[in-house]
């Protein structure tokens, strides 16, 4: 599971969000034919076709992003929130905020079709989103918007049959719906499923179930292999094999065996090397090319140049056994030149679980981003490199017709690099040769790199705008990726060695399915009963916790702060004054604008002056008509 790692942009920035293209799933865990709409299709499609038309009316034509993202919107009013809720009625209002999402697609698609009116449409698909987080933001049945609203999963009805069944936590990291992402319940979602508290059920994938012994302060109720498949410990436990795999690494490379024989480290890093192969490719079999990601190219690549390395010291071994035989040492140094080659790499690969922490997060986006970006600039500068290529090959052959091919991709990869070599193009035919290379040089130094500079700059100001919703996007997506796993036993690298060689070989194909379960749940309880050792005293301590802020009738989550230790206690009653009505006395009208409160005031007094001037009136009316009777 080490090469996870990919999104983020800014809330609307277009070259970012090119990054999360909606057809990149995470790693499913079940297929199409397991699981089924939590409600019918046709009635979620027709909640999303109410809700599009609400949009299409709140939202008539383009707007300025910020009219429709602040708080006090004069846009995406309480009443237009309210409006939305009730779209799905008593009966299918726990997939409305799915339905936003569907709404929110479907603009996205309009748009791509429909340029002319793009920024319309870019408009209603973010107010998709902030009626979404608002609708998130203000339910306050916690565990109703939890389980049936946010993990529940549904799919609408198209082209005469259903779509894949997601739910909303999945649905908002695919679009990378940063508005749905940063609201507190989301959070609060993503918080239970890292620490195990909600899991996706192993016999109804439909549903997630809540772990039953969250609060159970009996250490063995905690001692259970399937805890393993909490994110939180397979992230500790890929960071600790990690760690354990550079160790191996950084002894094999300073202790060079010139005899070419394997020592232990050597073996026990290329078996780990094997592990880290296997389930790369396992994952890539069983999901696709929409698997494959910069991060999943990087561990390849590392895993490739130690599987070469691993191959030639095997040819070394075949070819002689005598140690000083001249073949076996060159096929030896050739191996371990590939194997201190990929030194480099082995340290970024540790960035790859340092995300969890905000500074390291932050900073794999913007370099995942701006290696995304990095094929603009080598798309545009690989038909650049043909074209003067060309020419000076064909200058060669008809002036001299000496082969320096060599010395002109030099030249030409020197001036990228931002050293050109003019002399060697001073004498290249005159006067075409030198004229053409200050054209190449131009063209790549101050064209093409400055626009790569730009890419970057601008890769660099969408992210750091907007860090912190950046941050728990990523950690949304490296949760999910957890809990979607595609097997259902866990076994992490190198472990999933002892699952291939020891279990699934030999077991699989004529066990039964509960046996074969039985027989997972004891070897996983054998290889991590030493961290089950920890994990099960970690919970104990949570679950005490939890029961203490249970008896206090506060969440299950809730972690006591300083100033939260006497706020019972505290008199707002000061020296004979109403401390709480004097503060609301006091305090500013933040969600309405300061003009539209004198407006008010204003519409307010009119309408008491008019109702002054009719009572006015009508009195006077009524004393003549009296005076008439009267003379009458």
């Amino acid at each position: 599971m080490g090469g996870w790692t990919s999104i983020f942009g800014n809330r609307q920035g277009g070259a970012v969000r090119r990054l999360y293209e909606e057809s990149r799933r995470l790693l499913p865990s079940y297929s199409s034919d397991e699981i089924a709409s939590a409600l019918p299709s046709k009635e979620v499609t027709k909640v999303a076709l109410r809700l599009k038309y609400l949009i299409e009316q709140v939202i008539p034509f383009e707007l300025e992003r910020s009219a429709i993202t602040k708080p006090n919107s004069d846009i995406i009013t309480a009443e237009v929130i309210q409006t939305a809720k009730r779209a799905g009625g008593d009966e299918y209002r726990a997939c409305v905020i799915y339905c936003l999402l569907v709404c929110h697609r479907w603009f996205k698609q309009q748009g791509e079709e429909e340029l002319w009116r793009a920024g319309l449409l870019e408009c209603r698909a973010l107010a998709c989103e902030v009626i979404a987080g608002h609708i998130i933001e203000t339910e306050e049945d916690q565990d109703y918007l939890l389980r049936e609203a946010l993990l529940k999963r549904y799919s609408i009805f198209r082209k005469g049959e259903e779509t894949h069944p997601i739910n909303v936590v999945e649905r908002a990291v695919d679009i990378h719906a940063l508005r749905i992402i940063g609201s507190s319940g989301y959070q609060k979602c993503i918080k239970y499923l890292w620490r195990g508290w909600y899991s996706q059920d192993a016999r109804d994938p439909s549903r997630f179930v809540e772990y039953k012994e969250k609060d159970n302060t009996s250490y063995w109720a905690h001692f259970r292999p399937e805890r393993m498949r909490t994110p939180v410990y397979q992230n500790a436990v890929l960071i600790f094999f990690s760690l354990l795999y550079l160790a191996l690494y950084t002894a094999v490379i300073n202790t060079v065996n010139p005899s070419g024989d394997l020592d232990i480290a050597e073996a026990i890093l290329y078996t780990m090397t094997m592990s880290y192969l296997c389930d790369e490719i396992t994952k890539f079999w069983k999901i696709g090319r929409h698997y494959l990601g910069f991060w999943n190219v990087f561990n390849l690549t590392l895993y490739t140049l130690l599987a070469v390395s691993f191959i030639l010291r095997m040819v070394a071994l075949a070819h002689s056994s005598d140690v000083n035989d001249e073949q076996r040492r060159h096929f030896n140094r050739l191996s371990y030149n590939f194997l201190a080659f990929a030194a480099p790499m082995f340290w970024m690969r540790l960035l790859l679980f340092l995300d969890t922490f905000r500074f390291f997060g932050a900073m794999l986006v913007v370099l995942e981003v701006m290696m995304k970006e990095s094929i603009i600039f080598f798309a545009l500068l690989f038909f650049v490199l043909i074209g003067f290529l060309q020419a000076f090959v064909g200058m060669n052959e008809t002036n001299f017709g000496v082969p320096i091919t060599g010395s002109i991709v030099q030249g030409m990869a020197n001036s990228i690099m931002q050293s050109p070599n003019f002399e060697l193009f001073q004498d290249f035919a005159p006067p075409f040769g030198i004229v053409l290379y200050y054209l190449f040089n131009f063209v790549v130094m101050v064209l093409l790199l400055n626009i790569l500079i730009a890419l970057y700059n601008s890769s660099y100001s969408d992210i750091s705008g907007n860090a912190d919703d950046e941050f728990m996007a990523l950690f949304s997506r490296k949760t999910l990726q957890f809990v979607r796993a595609p097997d259902e036993n866990v076994f992490i690298p190198p472990f999933n060695l002892i699952e291939i060689l020891f279990i699934s070989a030999p077991f699989e194909w004529w066990l039964s399915k509960e046996s074969y379960e039985r027989l997972n749940h004891y070897v996983m309880g054998i290889i991590y009963s030493p961290l089950l050792l920890i994990t099960a005293w970690i919970e104990t301590r949570e679950a005490r916790r939890i029961r203490r802020n249970r008896r206090r009738g506060e969440e299950d989550d809730t972690i006591q702060q300083e100033w939260e230790e006497l706020a019972a206690e505290v008199d707002f009653d000061v020296a004979g004054t109403d401390w709480e009505q004097a503060v609301q006395e006091s305090k500013p009208n933040v969600e309405v604008s300061a003009c539209v409160l004198e407006i008010r005031q204003l519409k307010e007094q009119v309408r008491t002056l008019m109702e002054t001037v009719k009572g006015i009136y009508s009195s006077r009316a009524v004393r003549r008509v009296v005076l008439l009777s009267t003379r009458q």
